[in-house]
């Protein structure tokens, strides 16, 4: 079931805050790993993540991405999964033209017409104005276009904002824009930080109460998970747990289990236990898991 406000949010139950369900970014990485097109793979690979708990995932996957909103519903029919869609533009290279075209007050009325009208034609709704990003080591002027659209489609609905940090950076740059355009940053989450395992950088985020999303679980590659299981232990223990989100960020078909990958189901089966082992209690999965993202998106 896809939720948004003419479903309400009261059934969200257990979710992962930044998932894709059709990405697509394999032209320009010349990959066709990074084109998550086989959808029986995917489904069993929900139907795991939902046995073993996790009722909804929020789709960050927006214009230009290769979102497919009747593929996304399917997919949602098939695995059972709840979906929540999202409105917005990535970041370079993977912007379509319009982006580069159209003033910033053209892709807020963009944004707001997916929040408020429905998505390509259809009655679904966006309920998040994300991913959008920045680059590695600088915010390009067409990604602050994109940001200061972002602020202006969530002033108007009040949506929340969820971000792309490039490897983690450029939290504290991207929180800047959004104060500048009196952005409500309780409603803001920073992503991808646990690419940047940085006690000090999450803490001067969390001063401005936004959220902190450790959302590529499993990637270990980039970091070990028992790095992000004890930065988030340490961020509880300074009375955070109400600013953390979870999830795996599958965009590649590797990821899959079909594929030899960690899965979906991944984040409950290993990294769950990796929480309780360093500590946490069902009742800090539960906060983590259901009521922070409720909060985020159905408060």
């Amino acid at each position: 079931m896809i939720l948004d406000n003419s479903t309400g949010f009261k059934d969200i139950g257990y979710t992962l805050i930044h998932e894709h369900l059709t990405i697509d970014l394999s032209r320009l990485k010349e990959d066709d790993d990074a084109k998550l097109d086989d959808v029986d793979s995917l489904i069993e690979d929900l139907k795991e993540l939902k046995k073993s708990g996790i009722d909804t995932i929020v789709d960050v996957t927006n214009i230009g991405m290769g979102r497919d909103i009747e593929r996304i519903k399917y997919i949602s029919d098939i695995s059972n999964m709840n979906v929540i869609l999202s409105t917005g533009f990535y970041k370079e290279p993977f912007l379509p033209e319009i982006v580069y075209k159209s003033s910033v007050k053209e892709l807020a009325d963009i944004f707001i017409d997916e929040i408020i009208n429905g998505i390509d034609g259809t009655n679904y709704k966006a309920s998040v104005i994300g991913e959008i990003g920045t680059s590695k080591e600088e915010i390009k002027e067409v990604e602050r276009k994109i940001f200061e659209a972002a602020a202006i489609a969530h002033n108007e609905t009040g949506v929340p904002i969820i971000t792309h940090t490039t490897l983690g950076l450029l939290g504290l740059e991207q929180i800047k824009i959004f104060k500048n355009m009196k952005v409500n940053l309780e409603k803001v989450v920073i992503g991808h930080v646990d690419l940047n395992i940085d006690m000090d950088y999450y803490l001067t985020l969390l001063d401005n109460g936004c959220y902190l999303a450790f959302d590529t679980i499993g990637k270990t590659n980039y970091q070990p998970d028992e790095l992000r299981a004890i930065s988030i232990k340490k961020l509880i223990d300074k009375g955070f747990i109400n600013k953390i989100l979870l999830s795996l960020d599958i965009s590649r078909k590797s990821y899959l289990k079909n594929y030899g990958g960690f899965g979906h189901s991944y984040i409950v089966e290993k990294f769950i236990p990796l929480l309780k082992n360093n500590g946490l209690t069902e009742e800090d999965i539960k906060t983590i898991l259901y009521r922070n993202p409720l909060d985020l998106i159905g408060g």
